[in-house]
This record gives structure tokens, C-alpha cells and sequence, in this order.
């Protein structure tokens, strides 16, 4: 694959292995560009972004705990789904610790948000090293990528943060101590969650690639459903409160993930005998 990136460009003339170091050196600084310029409109916005979205899922009107109570009613579970957001009460421990949350909040937004550029930057330097039928079969790769990243940012915030957030501000062995949280650690929790959900997400666009390398079958995912779904359900019990209405809640869509995910598998898997039985017969 390196070997490949590497190679001639049909559309550019023979390029050394340094010329390719300063190709991709420009990809990586247009892309940092646009993560600075992103950074920059969250350094402006810093509080406006902690007050509603850092500190949403700590605060009354978040919009989830509003729609889990009425789908909880409309279902005739009654106020077992309603949830009331723990009292918070976060300290700054360091001179600087305001300045660099600020700091880190605006890298972060600048990450995030400059995610599909990023990656287009990255597929503007390994196209050239792929056949055109396998340009043409990954057409629309980067906003299904861009697509599920967000998707899964979503999910884990509006869903999964606040069981998580809530179940270990609320968590006591002892009513002898009391919880006091450090606003660095609630943020690099929050951010942790979000960004970590974002990339598991991914999974169909990973067993994409791994099924079209072989590394990756859909019989083997099929034959290890059953591990997969204790995997899953012990993910699901650590990320929220031991109740299993809620638990269901982030099981769910997890699950169904990964049987998207056996389709994906076998939809490469398939094109890829295609392809090897085109090469054997040519």
C-alpha cells in the first residue's frame, strides 16, 4: 500500500520520495490551517460553548432528559426513564487551569470540526496510488466517514454522557466524603466519551477495508456474534448505571452497528471474489 502511494501518478509527472515527504507535508499544513482556523472561532466562542454544550448535560434544560421522560411516559414505564441532573460542583485547582481549558476547548472544536476536511486532505494524497476501479468503488468515502464520525459524536453526547456524567457524580460509598470534581477532569471525560463514541462509529468503514484486504470475512463476524454481544453488553454496563432500561438504551444502536457492519463485510467481501475472478480469467 505504502509501495503504492509512492508510485507515478498517471496525471503528474514522476515525483521522487522527497517530493512525495513535501506533498504530504502540504496536506499536513492545510489541514493544521484549518484546525487553527476553527480553534480560533472556539477561543472566541469559549463561553458560550461551556455554558451550552461542556455543561449541557449537567444542567435542567438539556434536551434529553426532557425526551427520555416523555418517551418514557408514552411507553407506560411512567417516570422510570426520567432523569434529574446531579449537582455539580466544579473547582479550578491551578492558576491556569481557566486559560487552558480554553485552550483545549478550542483545539478540540477545531479537531472535531475540521474532521472531513482532514481526512479529504489525507485522500487527496493516497488517490493518486489506487486503480480507477477502486477510486470509482470508493466514491462517497468521505461523507460517509464524515457521516458516522458525527453521528456517533451525537449519539454519546445527547445519550450516553449524561448516564455516564450523571451515574459518577452521583456515585457514594460514604456520606462521609463529599464529590468535588476538578473541571479538567469532567471536560477530558465529556471530551473522552464524545470523540471515542465518534471513532467507534467508524467500525462499518473499518470492516470495509479489512474484508477488501482479507484480514476480515463476514462468516468470521457471524461465527463470533456471540462474543460480540458480551462485548457489547459489558460496554454498555460500564458507560451507564446498573439499570438495564438504560443500558438497552446504549446496547441497541451499539448492536445494531455491528450487524450493519457484517453487511458492509459481506458487501466487500463479495466484490472482492468478483475482482480476483476477473484477474484469473484475464
Amino acid at each position: 500500500m505504502f509501495k503504492k502511494i509512492f508510485a507515478n501518478n498517471q496525471d503528474k509527472a514522476e515525483m521522487s520520495f522527497f517530493d512525495h515527504l513535501e506533498e504530504l507535508r502540504w496536506h499536513l499544513v492545510r489541514s493544521a490551517f484549518a484546525i487553527v482556523i476553527l480553534s480560533v472561532f472556539g477561543f472566541i466562542f469559549t463561553k458560550e460553548f461551556l455554558d451550552y454544550i461542556v455543561f449541557g448535560p449537567t444542567q435542567d434544560w438539556f434536551p434529553t432528559y426532557h425526551w427520555l421522560c416523555k418517551f418514557s411516559n408514552s411507553v407506560g414505564l411512567g417516570d422510570k426513564l426520567c432523569i434529574s441532573p446531579t449537582d455539580f460542583n466544579f473547582q479550578n485547582p491551578k492558576m491556569a487551569g481557566q486559560v487552558m481549558l480554553q485552550f483545549k476547548l478550542a483545539f478540540i472544536l477545531g479537531l472535531v470540526g475540521a474532521f472531513p476536511y482532514i481526512f479529504w486532505e489525507f485522500w487527496r494524497f493516497v488517490k493518486p496510488a489506487l486503480k480507477e476501479k477502486e477510486r470509482n468503488g470508493a466514491q462517497g468515502l468521505i461523507f460517509w466517514i464524515s457521516f458516522q464520525f458525527f453521528l456517533g459524536i451525537l449519539f454519546s453526547y445527547f445519550l450516553i454522557a449524561p448516564f455516564t456524567i450523571n451515574f459518577l457524580a452521583g456515585y457514594t460509598i460514604t456520606d462521609n466524603v463529599q464529590n468535588f470534581f476538578f473541571i479538567d477532569d469532567y471536560f477530558s471525560l465529556l471530551t473522552q466519551i464524545v470523540i471515542g463514541m465518534g471513532v467507534l462509529f467508524e467500525l462499518p468503514i473499518l470492516v470495509f477495508f479489512l474484508t477488501k484486504i482479507g484480514f476480515l470475512t463476514p462468516s468470521f463476524m457471524r461465527k463470533y456474534r456471540r462474543h460480540a454481544i458480551v462485548i457489547i453488553l459489558v460496554l454498555a454496563a460500564i458507560i451507564t448505571p446498573p439499570d438495564v432500561i438504560d443500558q438497552l438504551l446504549v446496547f441497541i444502536p451499539l448492536y445494531t452497528l455491528y450487524e450493519i457492519s457484517i453487511i458492509v463485510s459481506k458487501r466487500a467481501m463479495k466484490g472482492r471474489e468478483e475482482k480476483e475472478d476477473v484477474e484469473e480469467w484475464s
